[in-house]
């Protein structure tokens, strides 16, 4: 299973970074014939750091490190990705550990374990994943994940985490800061669990072996989409209580229509005359239904949203841009009241953000 760069730490701790590995004739095995002799992968091989290499060429930066005593290390594997939905298929002889490096992109890990056991470290929490179960774990916050068991296998589908902020800003209408501290284990066995594993093992016959979702982008978009969705409808959270909130506000069509549009234009001039003529109403008409379906105006509304992209943009640390061009990109002319609003919102000056970045 991947979860997550190579320059050595000690003998046994490693950190590749990326590269296309060398395949080589004599690092090539059979797996034991015990172990699903259904899965026929592109990537094979009988040393741990040919595994890392293989990994990050196709996906990056992580940290890893052995923890059975065996001294063969044999191991099959593949991968599929469409930019934001991976799958990593993978059959390990021996137990190791893994973790995201700090320059790991960020997304969730839905996992899903056939052989073996897997095991995440949250905080002082270690949360055991078997087959019957299905592990959650955001890479950037899970301190380690194990692999355990001989023969070990596992799917994991790996989602943007970019989607789930969207999902929740789309549903909740509440910007996702923080941690979202979603519940990690899922119980095969009640709705929700039967909902996502459905969904999950779906995908992963549609994506295996570039499977036919490859061949049709508008139906991985939507089932991606539905994945997302279900994981923020169903899985507890941080936000959850939002949810119950929402029901009685079902906002019709055009208050949808004009949400979707301003996100879509965040960065242009916007007016809201634009929105208006997008969402098919009038003004008037536009700004009743977001103060009775909303609780505010649009121009407000717009304003949060763009508020809530400058924070991204200042606590990402590879935005090299300036206080005020951050706040010029997202149609802030006036710094004083850009400030004020920001610290209003987030406790906390935009300089204090942007120091925090480290950048």
């Amino acid at each position: 299973m991947l979860l997550w760069s190579t320059e050595t730490v000690e003998k046994s701790r490693y950190r590749f970074r990326p590269q296309l590995p060398h395949i080589s004739s004599t690092d090539r095995f059979r797996m034991p014939q015990n172990i699903s002799s259904d899965f026929i992968p592109r990537f094979q091989g009988s040393t741990f750091e040919y595994m890392l290499e293989t990994f990050a060429g196709s996906f990056g930066s992580f940290d890893a490190w052995r923890t059975g005593r065996e001294q063969a290390f044999c191991w099959k594997a593949d991968f599929w990705s469409d930019g934001k939905l991976s799958l990593i298929s993978g059959q390990y002889s021996s137990e190791w550990c893994a973790r995201a490096a700090p320059e790991t992109p960020e997304w969730l890990s839905v996992i899903l374990p056939r052989a073996g056991a897997v095991d995440i470290t949250l905080g002082r929490a270690e949360i055991e994943g078997t087959p019957g179960r299905l592990l959650l774990a955001n890479n950037r916050e899970a301190e380690r994940i194990s692999v355990r068991g001989a023969p070990h296998r596992s799917d994991v589908l790996r989602l943007n985490w970019t989607m789930i902020a969207q999902t929740v800003t789309a549903i909740l209408e509440v910007p996702l800061i923080g941690s979202m501290d979603l519940a990690p284990t899922i119980d095969l066995s009640t709705t929700s669990g039967q909902l996502i594993s459905g969904l999950a093992e779906t995908l992963i016959i549609g994506m295996r072996n570039n499977g036919p979702l490859f061949h049709s982008p508008i139906a991985m978009s939507n089932l991606t989409h539905a994945l997302a969705d279900l994981v923020v409808r169903s899985i507890p959270h941080r936000f959850s209580y939002l949810l119950d909130k929402k029901v009685h506000l079902i906002a019709p069509r055009h208050i949808h229509r004009a949400i979707e549009f301003m996100h879509v234009n965040i960065e242009k001039p916007l007016t809201m005359q634009s929105v208006a003529d997008a969402a098919g109403v009038s003004i008037r008409s536009l700004e009743t239904g977001f103060r009775s379906f909303r609780g505010t105006t649009p121009s407000a509304y717009l304003r949060k949203i763009r508020l809530q992209a400058a924070r991204e943009d200042l606590l990402d640390p590879l935005n090299r841009q300036s206080l005020r061009e951050v706040c010029l990109k997202w149609g802030f002319f006036h710094f004083g009241r850009f400030a004020s609003s920001y610290r209003m919102v987030y406790g906390e000056k935009p300089s204090e953000t942007k120091k925090r970045s480290g950048c």
